[in-house]
């Protein structure tokens, strides 16, 4: 395409700015020809004021046509502001950002590469088309691919709203980045409104229930743990258990794998009591234990304190009439004892008990999440928030589900939202992480559909793997340098000292999968949402 062409049955000297004078080998500096230009502010709308930044130019070269973008405007002289000014007085340069180029046969901007423009090369205000253009070559991804609905606009260009592909969000995955109350929940639900409302699937893992009635029944399936699911303590494995109870140490891990096998082995036998070892033959219990074989799966979860209590025995030393069997050991006693009191304190929320269950009359997770994968266009809403808060038991619900999902063949492809990922980031008692099933599915779920969509406070909070498998970032306002230097990759300099100054609502759009970084404000869903602050 021409610079002709992107005109066409417009007078393109009206357009003319000026010519390049210096060329970099991501910028330019013009000189600019045509002072009237940069006199009459009423001839031009508010998003391409040449006399100010900003704005986007063309630069018509040898390579192909150019779009640039504004970043510095300058009068060297105090003539360069008189009205009055005439040729040879006009001491005026623009400074250009190269963000694409446009070749002959072409027929939507590219990455520029190493094309490179000239000196005396010709700079024109670039118009509305010329920038809508600019928007439909912003993507990577598929041209037959529908786009979502309109989420919200570009910044200073009200009129054109942002319109972008599933897969330019979702196919390196997705992450919404924000400081309290910068907007991040409700872009996250603009998004989802978009997914939910053209039929695409959506699994939803919501820890505090602010989205329960944001959709219908009628449009996703909506489960309650703990209220109305359940899932049988046979289907979780031990690393999950350890995440769950959030285990301090590898002794905590090794009491409490001893003592799951051992309820394992009561159940067997059909005994409803914890297995008290204090004066029982050793070699009778370790032939017990061993016993237990992979398909001996269920236990009582409710004896799990007593029998980690019970766990707290030794051998005693060998004496003359060969008497093997275990003593109380009082330093292992106190040893379990803290770890005790953190299963009871979990096991006093009284969801956490009916979770943990086999009651038929209930849903069971696993089944639940084993239908919604195998069937298209049937989105699955899990809230987690009657099990309580602690990350322990968000933590290993996130990996069940994410290591289950995984497991799955021919899975209908759909985009796994969690929100407030930050509090699933590590124990509070450990340096464990909770991401091996999240790493799991940034590593290899695209392969198989899946896509993460996630929302974090701060990126410093989330496992440095995890977050360089992300390539899309939704930014609103973030206020420590920490964090901001964690993003600082991810944007170019003028970002990079924009996300302080984000209103809510207003985010830095930056991917792989796009062209440019891009400013937008999201329009809030008409959706139910519980995320108002209260007011003192």
């Amino acid at each position: 395409m021409t610079l002709e062409t992107l005109y066409k049955g417009k007078k393109l000297q009206d357009y003319y700015i000026g010519k390049v004078t210096q060329v970099y080998r991501s910028n330019c500096i013009a000189k600019v020809d045509n002072p009237p230009l940069m006199l009459d502010r009423s001839k031009y709308n508010v998003s391409s004021l040449p006399n100010t930044i900003n704005y986007y130019v063309v630069v018509d070269s040898t390579a192909g046509v150019f779009l640039g973008e504004v970043f510095e405007n300058k009068a060297s002289t105090k003539k360069a502001v008189l009205e009055n000014a005439v040729d040879g007085d006009y001491d005026h340069d623009i400074c250009i950002d190269t963000i694409a180029v446009m070749t002959p046969e072409a027929k939507k901007f590219e990455l520029a590469g190493f094309k490179t423009l000239g000196i005396t090369d010709k700079v024109y205000l670039a118009t509305d088309e010329i920038y809508e253009l600019f928007l439909r070559s912003l993507e990577f991804s598929r041209d037959d691919e529908e786009s979502l609905p309109s989420f919200g606009y570009f910044l200073n260009r009200k009129q054109a709203g942002v319109s972008l592909r599933p897969s330019t969000l979702f196919n390196r995955h997705l992450m919404c980045i924000g400081a309290t109350n910068s907007g991040k929940s409700t872009t996250a639900l603009a998004i989802l409104d978009k997914l939910i409302s053209t039929k695409r699937k959506a699994l939803i893992i919501d820890p505090t229930g602010e989205y329960r009635d944001a959709f219908s029944s009628d449009e996703i399936t909506k489960l309650t743990l703990g209220v109305d699911t359940t899932i049988s303590p046979s289907k979780i494995r031990m690393e999950q258990w350890e995440k769950l109870f959030e285990t301090e140490s590898s002794s905590q891990g090794a009491v409490l794998s001893e003592a799951i096998t051992s309820l394992r082995f009561m159940k067997k036998i059909g005994d409803d009591s914890y297995y008290f070892k204090v004066g029982a033959n050793i070699d009778e219990v370790q032939e017990n234990l061993a016993s237990v074989s992979k398909d001996d799966t269920d236990f009582n979860i409710e004896l799990l304190p007593e029998q980690i209590q019970a766990e707290s025995v030794c051998e005693p030393d060998r004496d003359n009439n060969y008497n093997f069997r275990y003593r109380y050991d009082s330093l292992k006693a106190n040893s379990n004892a803290s770890f005790v009191q953190k299963i009871q304190y979990q096991m006093t929320n009284t969801r956490f008990l009916t979770f943990f269950s086999n009651d038929p009359s209930m849903y069971n997770l696993l089944d639940a999440i084993d239908d919604f994968v195998h069937l298209p266009e049937v989105s699955l809403y899990i809230d987690t928030s009657s099990l309580g808060a602690a990350e322990g038991i968000g933590g290993m619900v996130i990996d069940l589900v994410s290591n289950f999902v995984m497991a799955q063949d021919n899975i209908c492809p759909f985009v796994f939202f969690i929100d407030e990922v930050h509090r699933y980031a590590k124990s509070r008692y450990s340096d464990k992480e909770f991401h091996g099933g999240l790493t799991l599915i940034a590593r290899e779920g695209r392969r198989k559909g899946v896509f993460l969509y996630l929302t974090s406070q701060n990126p410093k909070d989330v496992s440095p793997v995890l977050f360089g498998q992300i390539g899309t970032l939704l930014i609103h306002r973030l206020m420590l340098n920490d964090e901001i230097q964690a993003v600082a990759s991810h944007l170019d300099d003028y970002a990079i000292k924009h996300v302080r100054k984000l209103n809510q609502g207003e985010v830095i759009l930056t991917s792989v999968n796009l062209l440019h970084n891009t400013f937008i404000h999201v329009n809030k869903s008409e959706r139910t949402q519980y995320n108002d602050t209260p007011l003192l």
